[in-house]
């Protein structure tokens, strides 16, 4: 599996590329992850590596754990916010204390993105399923409702996984095969075409498509 780094959905913008064509596009800042630890087959049964991202303010290490810190301080790296594990292929290779930036990924290479999609709360089956409804009209008593969702006779019982109404969003949501349109270095951002999961300010993780 590729490394995967994690960044902050900034928002969307977009570009024009050569023939003045319009290109919907996604903000990702991603500053420097940092392996916290290397995992080997030898001592923990599997080949790995831990990354962490976005620094934790000096104001606010006193709320860091102490068997984080302590972690933190077998690296000798300052400790994160947050932590992310990769399965790594052969021939890849890190050390501890190593930065990785969005130098990783090259322009005009696909990759694929995960994130939290935003919560909608409670919803009914029209908003979370599509379900067309019934009819407008005024004397009609079945506008937004389900309709049956089971039978009086046999089985007789609501069957399980029936579409109904109940919590929407808030889930964990990836989206394959974006392109890369644009790296900056400089400013630590990934301009994705399309659209990617979670709200401005979110945090995803992007590694290099493993089917594109």
């Amino acid at each position: 599996m590729p490394l995967q780094l994690m960044g902050i959905k900034k928002g969307m913008t977009r570009i024009f590329d050569e023939k003045g064509e319009s290109i919907v596009c996604t903000v990702i800042e991603a500053e420097p992850n940092v392996v916290v630890q290397v995992k080997e087959q030898a001592k923990d049964g599997y080949v790995a590596v831990q990354m962490g991202a976005e620094k934790v303010p000096s104001s606010k290490v006193k709320n860091v754990s102490k068997p984080l810190k302590g972690h933190f301080a077998k690296a000798n790296v300052e400790p994160r916010r947050h932590l992310k594990e990769s399965h790594l292929s052969e021939g890849e290779e890190y050390a501890t204390g190593q930065e990785v930036g969005v130098e990783y990924f090259a322009q005009d290479t696909y990759v694929d993105v995960t994130g939290t999609s935003k919560g909608k709360g409670f919803q009914g089956v029209m908003k979370r399923h599509g379900f067309s409804g019934g009819p407008a009209a005024h004397g009609s008593g079945f506008h937004r409702t389900a309709g049956s969702t089971g039978m009086c006779s046999n089985p007789g019982r609501t069957l399980p996984g029936l579409k109904m109404a109940g919590h929407m969003g808030n889930e964990r949501k990836i989206v394959e095969g974006l392109k890369v349109i644009r790296v900056d270095q400089e400013k630590k951002i990934i301009l994705v075409k399309g659209a990617i999961p979670g709200c401005k300010g979110g945090l995803v993780t992007i590694r290099k498509s493993t089917k594109r």
